[in-house]
């Protein structure tokens, strides 16, 4: 029962929020009248010593260590004696262990941060870089009209851009101090809980303390950021899997591909298959987390030991996607000529249309006879562009010499020039957009 009802096999990577929550609480107790002030020295002096341990890999875990906080408990009082056991006076392992949590949730949402911002830094990098190229863009896997390799990655960056926000907006309700709560009640002594507050770096002080132990909304939440943040990679890394495909042949990325054990031809886009499928792991982390919550009673549950095992796999993992994906951006290779080989007369349909809207047809009824035009081609067994001026004006007058203007791909990207299109300056726009942005949000 003893290992069964353990956790200190992983909540052991709280130890530094641990001990800097339990310095920060000496000196409320301190205020309190609760301890002398020779004793907080003794006990700050032996969470000294107890986070040098640990920090130098040092801590020696014994049988009957329940969690992190037992464990550091105890060493405590084998280092100073009585003095210890005065340090849990007024508090309880139910507000101990939420703001440990809350601790190492702020530096672990600063990290990925870090990850996301570096991330979305390569993207828009290699967009401005490789502007210039067009390859094919596909709606239900169909070709659709022709796009910027740049749009393309843009599309992604933004999306990343959104969870970066997110982070940001989850931090303010993650740096809500719960301790000083008690296991249900709150603290029956004059504990200074703004002190605490300073102390430890929070933006507020829990309202409620009956809610401030029993809920974890901020641990939920972090595991559907991740969940989302995973979802937009594994988009990503669908795209690019087909992109390398020999199917396509648009990109390489060997330095993140692997060979097979039976075909030496082959190379497997292992990088980005894990990426597809670490997005799945988070899920049901997720999914697992809230069949948990949604069927206990009020205030702390021995189920919410589950909370920790869920969210240190959840960062865990997103923190080794978003640095295997920068790797895999920053690396990759693309194949500008088969990219733009891969473009063809059928996708300039829309801008056959576009091209009677111009002359005043309204847009359905260009589109009716685009879409004839179309038929035309593929009952002639040739391409889109090759009908002539006579195929053409057999299905509208409005059809004259200049229509051969359309099979352009140049500049048919170039049309797309309102905000958030896919022409050259809307795409510059948008780089710069997200050059500004990643200034702001890496201050």
């Amino acid at each position: 029962m003893e290992k069964f009802n353990a956790s200190i096999s992983y909540d052991q990577r709280m130890w530094d929020a641990d001990v800097r929550g339990s310095k920060a609480y000496v000196q409320a107790l301190e205020r309190a009248q609760l301890v002398s002030k020779e004793e907080m020295d003794k006990i700050m002096e032996g969470l000294d010593q107890v986070y040098d341990e640990w920090s130098q890999g040092k801590f020696v875990l014994k049988p009957g260590d329940e969690d992190i906080h037992t464990a550091n408990e105890r060493r405590l009082k084998e280092l100073i004696g009585e003095p210890a056991g005065k340090l849990h006076t007024g508090r309880s392992r139910n507000d101990q262990v939420v703001t440990d949590m809350r601790l190492w949730l702020r530096d672990a949402i600063s990290t990925l941060k870090r990850n996301a911002l570096q991330l979305i830094t390569t993207m828009v990098d290699r967009a401005a870089v490789e502007i210039d190229v067009l390859f094919p863009g596909y709606t239900h896997m169909q070709r659709a009209q022709p796009i910027r390799w740049s749009h393309w990655i843009l599309s992604h960056a933004v999306a990343l851009s959104r969870d970066v926000e997110k982070l940001g907006e989850m931090r303010r309700r993650v740096n809500v101090l719960p301790l000083g709560s008690g296991a249900i009640a709150g603290t029956p002594f004059n504990i200074d809980r703004e002190l605490l507050r300073e102390e430890l770096g929070f933006d507020d002080i829990s309202l409620n303390s009956m809610d401030a132990t029993g809920q974890r909304d901020f641990v939920a939440e972090f595991l559907f950021w991740a969940s989302l943040c995973l979802t937009h990679l594994s988009r990503m890394a669908e795209d690019l899997m087909l992109y390398s495909t020999k199917e396509f042949s648009f990109l390489t990325s060997d330095a993140y591909s692997t060979g097979s054990s039976l075909m030496p031809q082959k190379k497997n886009a292992d990088s980005l298959e894990l990426i597809r499928s670490k997005a799945g792991r988070v899920f049901g982390r997720c999914a697992g987390f809230l069949m948990t919550l949604k069927g206990l009673p009020s205030t702390y549950n021995k189920d919410l030991q589950e909370d920790k095992e869920a969210m240190f796999d959840c960062y865990d993992t997103v923190h080794a996607v978003l640095q295997v994906t920068t790797g895999v951006l920053s690396t990759l290779k693309i194949n500008q000529s088969v990219m733009e080989a891969a473009l063809s007369p059928d996708m300039l349909a829309t801008d056959l249309a576009y091209f009677l809207v111009r002359k005043g047809m309204p847009f359905r009824e260009a589109h009716g006879l685009s879409g004839k035009a179309v038929f035309l081609a593929e009952s002639k067994n040739i391409p889109l562009n090759q009908l002539t001026t006579e195929d053409l004006g057999s299905i509208s007058p409005l059809f004259s010499t200049d229509v051969s203007s359309v099979w352009d791909y140049q500049s048919s990207v170039e049309q797309y020039s309102a905000p958030g299109g896919t022409a050259r300056n809307s795409v510059n726009t948008q780089i710069q957009h997200l050059r500004t942005w990643l200034k702001t949000h890496s201050e």
